[in-house]
This record gives structure tokens, C-alpha cells and sequence, in this order.
């Protein structure tokens, strides 16, 4: 009965992909509206006072490269709120854009969450969120977001397993009937990638690059698996020896060295949850595979690397970027859904 109250007949209704590194949002009716980075800008006064100065794209473009009186924050780390009142502000101005910027409108919200969030962190999303002006406020897990989003038939008294690494954290579910039989929520993610690189480099090249030189050469020539024509980059940075700014050559084979510890903590949370998987269950995750969602799972080669890790085949979701978004917004299109998935939390 309360939900039917909460989701009902609203055109007003919003449904967020809340990600450590990207804030999806859903409009009931119209799909994803808003796709932007998780990153807030801050004006300083001189009485130490702040002021939002950018949000999303605008406000990313600034990280690493703004003066003393502009801060450029990430309010969330590892899928968790790390400053609260950045993220409110946050949540605030998307849920003004979605609503072109009319302040009046106070909708009903259903937030995605990563499954090992502790009740005092489920508290602080919702607070951000009614503070921010949200009317209602509706946690899912995301584990359960990526299959629908995926595809995976959640429904059916079948073993469905995904992995949905987002930039903060990896979620490993199996999910049947609508609930999650077991699962598993790590704090590593893109992020984490992006930060053994830049590691890597001060390390092996005395060369100090920042975080969004670390996330270009993850992207660009990142890899999972040894390569028989390794890539190559040209990047810049700072000589940590000689204070001279300098120009060198990487491969893929640096990149994946640099990133092999994250990837081994992702297998064997993988592994982990396979291990205690009720044998029925098991046997239909041996027949039907794994699926790879999240911006994790374009790193190159990460199925391959992770089907020979479990021995078991892994497929990467046919939009794995935006699976847990579009997850989220069926469950806000579909009241009947939405009831049977809360009512398995």
C-alpha cells in the first residue's frame, strides 16, 4: 500500500544511479535525462564560507586544476556519501535539472545503493536526498539494478550471477525469485584502478601524474590480460627527481602490471560468493554464466580474465555502463517490480 502511494501515478517521479564516479537520473516516462560526473566545484570566500560553483561535467573539468578559492570535490568514495553536504548539494541541483529548475516540485525518489552500505550509510543517502528535496525516498541494491538492467530474467527460481563494478565499489549477486541469495560488496573500483596507475608511475618512472591522467591511460590502453601487440601512450607529468615537467612512453603490459592487485581482490570476491552458492543454484550459473556490468567491465579483456579465474564463461552486458540506470528505471516504471524487489530486502 505504500508504495502504491509512493510510485503511483506521478510524472514527477525520479529514479538516481547514485555512482561514486557518474549520477545517472531517470524521469518516470522519459528514461535517463541526466548522465554527469559525481563531482561538485566550490567557490572559497575569504570568511572561509562556500558556494557551488559547478556541478557534473563542468564542475570535473576543474579537478587538478583549480586555484586556492575553487575546490573540486568527489562526494562520494567507494560508493559511500564521504562529505554530506556536498552530496546534498549534489543531489539537489540534479533534481532541480531534471525538473527544469523548479524548486517547488518535491518528488518521490528511488535511489540505487551498493548491497554492503551499513544502516547508518542507507541513513545518510536518504538525508541527503529528503534534503535535497526529495518528497519520498526508496533504497534498491545494486546488484539487483544490474541484472534487470541487464536483462537477466530475476523472476524465475534460477541462479542469475552478475559483477557490476562501478567506479567506488564491485557487487557480486546471485540472484533468484527477486532476492539476492548471496552477494558481496568490495570497495574496489575504477577509482582504485586509477590510483595503482598513478602509483605505478611515481614508482617505476619517477613521473607524477594526476587523477585524470591516471583514468586516460585506463581507458585508453587499460587491459586485464597479457596482449600479443601491447598499446601505447604518450603521457605527461612531473619528475618527482628533477621538478622538470617531462613526456614519456607507456605500454598496456605497464598498465595491467599496475592494476593487477584490484583485479586479483575482484576475482576472489567472485570466488568467494561461488563458494557458498546452494548447489541448484550453482548448477544454473555453470549453465548459464556470468554477466559483467558497470564502467569496469569495458576494461579490455576483464571477461576473459575473470572466466578463466572462475572457470566459468563471463559475459560482459550489452550496455553494461548504464545497466544498474536502466535497472532502476524499470523498477520505477513497473510498481509490481519494484513492490517484489523491496519486499525481498
Amino acid at each position: 500500500m505504500l508504495l502504491d502511494r509512493l510510485f503511483g501515478m506521478f510524472s514527477n517521479d525520479l529514479a538516481i544511479d547514485l555512482g561514486t564516479a557518474n549520477t545517472i537520473v531517470i524521469s518516470k516516462g522519459h528514461g535517463i535525462i541526466i548522465n554527469e560526473p559525481s563531482v561538485v566545484a566550490l567557490q572559497k570566500s575569504r570568511y572561509g564560507k562556500k558556494r557551488v560553483l559547478a556541478v557534473g561535467k563542468e564542475a570535473k573539468e576543474m579537478l587538478g586544476k583549480t586555484p586556492d578559492t575553487i575546490e573540486a570535490i568527489r562526494p562520494l568514495k567507494e560508493g559511500v556519501i564521504a562529505d554530506f553536504d556536498v552530496a546534498e548539494e549534489m543531489i539537489r541541483f540534479f533534481i532541480k535539472k531534471a525538473h527544469n529548475r523548479n524548486s517547488f516540485i518535491r518528488p518521490r525518489v528511488l535511489i540505487c545503493v551498493p548491497y554492503g552500505l551499513t544502516q547508518v550509510e542507507r541513513k545518510a543517502v536518504r538525508d541527503s536526498a529528503y534534503s535535497a528535496g526529495a518528497r519520498d525516498v526508496i533504497l534498491v541494491e545494486e546488484p539487483k539494478a544490474a541484472a534487470i538492467g541487464a536483462g537477466l530474467p530475476i523472476k524465475d527460481p534460477r541462479g542469475n550471477m552478475v559483477i557490476d563494478i562501478g567506479g567506488g565499489t564491485t557487487e557480486v549477486g546471485v540472484i533468484s525469485l527477486e532476492g539476492l541469495v548471496r552477494s558481496k560488496s568490495i570497495k574496489v573500483g575504477g577509482d582504485r584502478f586509477d590510483q595503482e596507475i598513478i602509483s605505478y608511475m611515481k614508482n617505476k618512472y619517477n613521473l607524477l601524474i594526476g587523477e585524470r591522467t591516471g583514468e586516460a591511460i585506463k581507458i585508453e590502453i587499460g587491459t586485464a590480460i597479457k596482449e600479443d601487440e601491447p598499446k601505447k601512450m604518450s603521457i605527461k607529468g612531473r619528475d618527482q627527481v628533477s621538478g622538470l615537467l617531462k613526456e614519456i612512453e607507456i605500454s598496456s603490459e605497464d598498465v595491467r602490471e599496475a592494476i593487477k592487485e584490484p583485479l586479483e581482490e575482484i576475482s576472489t570476491a567472485v570466488v568467494e560468493v561461488l563458494e557458498v552458492v546452494p548447489p541448484d543454484l550453482a548448477g544454473d550459473i555453470v549453465e548459464n554464466g556470468i554477466v559483467l556490468t558497470g564502467g569496469g567491465a569495458l576494461l579490455n579483456g576483464l571477461d576473459s580474465y575473470l572466466s578463466k579465474r572462475v572457470e566459468l564463461p563471463v559475459y560482459i552486458a550489452e550496455n553494461p555502463l548504464l545497466s544498474v540506470a536502466n535497472g532502476t528505471g524499470a523498477m520505477l516504471e513497473d510498481i509490481e517490480l519494484l513492490k517484489h524487489i523491496t519486499a525481498n530486502d
